[in-house]
C-alpha cells in the first residue's frame, strides 16, 4: 500500500495575517504549545511551518511503509529534495532527514513518545562539577511547567522512580509491564539496580479526546490510532482558539528594526515563489535545534553581522544529541511473547553521579522478536522483496497457511532481549550547526551544516553504559547463547544545544524566559535553548520551557 502523496491544504491564502500579535515558526509540540496559550488567551496568533499539512487518513500507509526495511524514516514523512537539503562534518555522518519532520505536528508523528524528566544535577554541571555550564534556572524551577506539560501532553506514568521528585502525579496508569519487563527486573533486584516505568506520551486509557492504545506497536515511525501524542494536538486547539496555521510556509529570514533590538517581520516564501513578509508585535522561534540556529544565522544584518541574535557567537555552537550504546542477549530458548513494540521499563539508576565521570546514563528495556510477523507479512505481499526470503520459511504461503508458518517459526525461534542506553553528551563550541554557503535549498539559501564528533567525556560514560548493560544481561534469569554490544553510537534525534539559556548575554542567547538577550520581541522555545543534554529524551522539557516562555510573552503582551 503506498503512501498517497497528499496532503491536506487548508490554507490555501498563504498571504500574511494584518495585524498579528504574536508570529510563530513551526508547528511542532513547541510552536503548539504557545500558540494554543496564546490564542486562547485572546491574542491573534500566526503560525507558519515549513512543512506540509499531512492527510491522517493516510496514517496506515504511512505505517505500512515504515515497516518495510527498505524504507527511512524520511521516506515515510516525505523528508528530501532541495526544501530539505543539509550537509554534513565532524566525525557522525549525520543523517539529519531520518532524525527529523517537516511538518505541522513536527517531528512528534515520528516520535516514540517517552516523557522522562531531566534531573536536579543536569542544571548544576559547572556547579556540581566544573562542567559546561549551570542553566539559569533549577529543577525546583521547572518542575510546575513539568506537572503543566505532562498535563498537556497526557503522559501514562507510575510514581515510582526514586531519583525524580515530582509535586503531582501522572494523568494515567503507566502500561503494565510485558513478561520480558519481569526478567530484567528479577535481574536488576539481583543486581540491586533500581527498576521502575518509563513514562510516556501515549494513551493508557481514553484522555482529552485521545483513545488508548490499541498495540499498533509502530509509535515510530507512525501512531495510526491517535493514541501518541503529537504537536498537531495543541495545533488544532490553537486553530479551535482562532489562531492562523499556514503550512509550506518557508521562513527564510528575520527582518528587525532600525535600532537593530526590535523584530518588524519574517519573510516567508511558498511552494509557488511568492514571498511575504508576516509583521507581528512578537516572535517565538521554535523550529527545532537545526533550523531555528540556522534562521539566526541566515538573518545576519549590519546590526547582527554574525547573524541575528548572536552577539555571543553562540548561535549553532555546542549541538548536542544523545548517544546511544546498545547491548543484546540471544536466548536458548524461544520467548513465545509477541513483542508490545515499545519499551515500558526503564532504570535511572546510572544517572546522578558524585563525580563527573561518568556522565548520565538512562537505561531502557527492549525486546526484539527474531523473526517479525508483520514484517514477513508484508514482504509476502511485495514481489519485489518476496524473493529475499527464505522459501523454507514463507514461501508463496497467504493466509491461513501463512499464520500457522510464521507462527511455528516464531515458537522455535530463540527470542533476544536488548537494553538501550543514553548517553549525556557534554556542550562542545566544535558541534555546530553552520551555513554551508557551498550547497542551496528550493530558495536559494545556504543550507545547515551538521557537524557532531562525540567527545572523551561521551565516550568514557558509553563504555560504563555498555558494561552495565552486560552485567545485567549476564543476570538475566534465562539461559542465554550470546551476549553482544554495538561497537558504534547509535543517535537519540534529540537536537540541542544551537541557542542555549544563560544569564551573561556573552555566553548565551536566551535569558531564563527563552527572550534572546539581543532582541528584545523574539523567543526561542525549543531543545535549542538547552544549555546541557543530560540523558533523559527532551520532548517534555522542550514542552515545560515552551509553556514557560508562553507564560512570559503572554504577561508582556497584557502589559503593552
Amino acid at each position: 500500500m503506498p503512501i498517497p502523496n497528499r496532503t491536506t491544504d487548508t490554507t490555501a491564502d498563504r498571504t500574511p495575517s494584518p495585524s498579528a500579535d504574536v508570529c510563530i515558526v513551526g508547528a511542532g509540540v513547541a510552536g503548539g504549545l504557545v500558540a494554543a496559550q496564546l490564542a486562547t488567551a485572546g491574542f491573534d496568533v500566526v503560525v507558519l511551518d515549513a512543512g506540509p499539512r499531512f492527510d491522517r487518513s493516510d496514517d496506515l500507509a504511512r505505517m505500512e511503509t515504515g515497516l518495510r526495511p527498505v524504507h527511512s524514516l524520511g521516506d515515510v514523512w516525505e523528508m528530501g529534495g532541495p526544501r530539505d537539503r543539509y550537509t554534513t562534518a565532524g566525525e557522525v555522518t549525520y543523517p539529519l532527514n531520518d532524525l527529523r519532520v517537516k511538518g505541522v505536528g513536527g517531528t512528534t508523528l515520528a516520535w516514540g513518545g517517552y516523557t522522562p524528566r531531566l534531573h536536579e544535577k543536569d542544571f548544576e554541571m559547572q556547579s556540581r562539577y566544573g562542567l559546561a555550564s549551570d542553566w539559569p534556572i533549577s529543577y525546583d524551577d521547572l518542575e510546575p511547567y513539568y506537572v503543566r506539560a505532562e498535563a498537556e501532553l497526557g503522559v501514562a506514568g507510575d510514581d515510582d522512580n526514586p531519583f525524580v521528585e515530582r509535586s503531582s502525579p501522572f494523568q494515567m496508569p503507566a502500561f503494565p509491564p510485558s513478561y520480558t519487563d519481569t526478567l530484567f527486573r528479577d535481574a536488576c533486584e539481583e543486581l540491586g539496580i533500581a527498576f521502575h516505568s518509563l513514562p510516556k506520551a501515549i494513551c493508557s486509557e481514553p484522555y482529552d479526546g485521545r483513545s488508548p492504545c490499541v498495540g499498533y506497536s509502530t509509535c515510530t515511525p507512525v501512531c495510526p490510532s491517535g493514541a501518541k501524542y503529537t504537536g498537531f494536538v495543541h495545533i488544532r486547539k490553537a486553530e479551535k482558539a482562532g489562531a492562523r496555521v499556514i503550512d509550506r510556509a518557508t521562513v527564510r529570514r528575520l527582518e528587525h528594526g532600525a535600532d537593530g533590538k526590535t523584530l518588524e517581520a519574517v519573510v516567508y516564501a511558498t511552494p509557488g515563489g511568492s514571498q511575504y513578509r508576516q509583521e507581528a508585535r512578537s516572535f517565538v522561534l521554535a523550529a527545532g535545534g537545526v533550523e531555528t540556529a540556522r534562521l539566526l544565522l541566515l538573518s545576519a544584518s549590519d546590526a547582527h553581522p554574525d547573524g541575528l541574535a548572536n552577539s555571543s557567537g553562540a548561535v549553532g555552537q555546542n549541538f548536542m544529541d544523545h548517544l546511544y550504546v546498545n547491548s543484546f542477549a540471544t536466548l536458548t530458548e524461544p520467548l513465545q511473547q509477541e513483542p508490545i513494540g515499545y519499551v515500558t521499563s526503564q532504570s535511572q539508576e546510572f544517572y546522578d553521579h558524585d563525580d563527573p565521570t561518568p556522565g548520565s546514563v538512562m537505561l531502557t528495556f527492549g525486546n526484539i522478536q527474531s523473526v517479525k510477523p508483520i514484517e514477513v507479512a508484508l514482504r509476502g505481499g511485495d514481489a519485489v522483496l518476496r524473493e529475499d526470503l527464505d522459501d523454507t520459511i514463507m514461501g508463496n504461503r497467504w493466509g491461513d497457511e501463512l499464520l500457522d508458518s510464521l507462527q511455528s517459526r516464531i515458537n522455535s525461534t530463540p527470542g533476544e532481549l536488548a537494553i538501550y542506553g543514553a548517553v549525556e553528551m557534554l556542550p562542545d563550541p566544535d558541534n555546530r550547526i553552520t551555513l554551508d554557503r557551498s550547497t542551496t535549498d528550493a530558495f536559494g539559501d545556504p543550507v545547515p551544516n551538521v557537524r557532531l564528533s562525540p567527545d572523551a567525556h561521551a565516550r568514557t560514560t558509553g563504555e560504563f553504559a555498555t558494561e552495565k548493560q552486560r552485567e545485567i544481561l549476564r543476570a538475566l534469569p534465562v539461559p542465554t547463547a550470546n551476549i553482544s554490544s554495538s561497537n558504534t553510537f547509535g543517535l537519540g534525534a534529540h537536537h540541542m544545544g544551537t541557542a542555549r539559556m544563560g544569564d551573561d548575554p556573552e555566553t548565551s542567547v536566551v535569558d531564563a524566559d527563552l527572550r534572546t538577550h539581543d532582541v528584545d520581541n523574539l523567543f526561542v522555545a525549543s531543545s535549542a535553548a538547552f544549555t546541557t543534554s543530560g540523558a533523559a529524551n527532551p520532548t517534555l522539557t522542550i514542552a515545560a520551557l515552551s509553556l514557560k516562555a508562553a507564560d512570559a510573552l503572554e504577561r508582556e503582551l497584557r502589559q503593552e
